[in-house]
């Protein structure tokens, strides 16, 4: 099955590395680890994630605050968002 990114969910990995290499010199790239894990898991098993809304579906990540929102389209997922838990949930997808 093919992968793919919105622009949001890029835009969204790319402000949260610049974030958590602020924090601390390497974080960012743990924090790119964890992502790459989520996405290896969801690409295996896309259909074991709950639905959270209409057709899109939730994979939380392990060791920092995000989620993965993605959809699973003929013989395709998209990431939608990578969705900080911390920021108002009005906000999800």
């Amino acid at each position: 099955m093919r992968l793919r990114y919105t622009q949001r969910a890029k835009d969204d990995i790319e402000l949260a590395f610049a974030w958590y290499e602020k924090q601390r010199r390497g974080l960012g790239f743990d924090y790119l680890d964890c992502i790459e894990l989520a996405i290896k898991s969801v690409i295996k098993n896309s259909k074991i994630y709950q639905k959270i809304y209409s057709k899109f579906r939730r994979c939380v990540i392990r060791r920092f605050p995000f989620s993965i929102f993605y959809t699973i389209e003929k013989d395709e997922i998209i990431v939608h968002s990578v969705f900080d838990n911390r920021q108002d949930p009005e906000k999800r997808p």
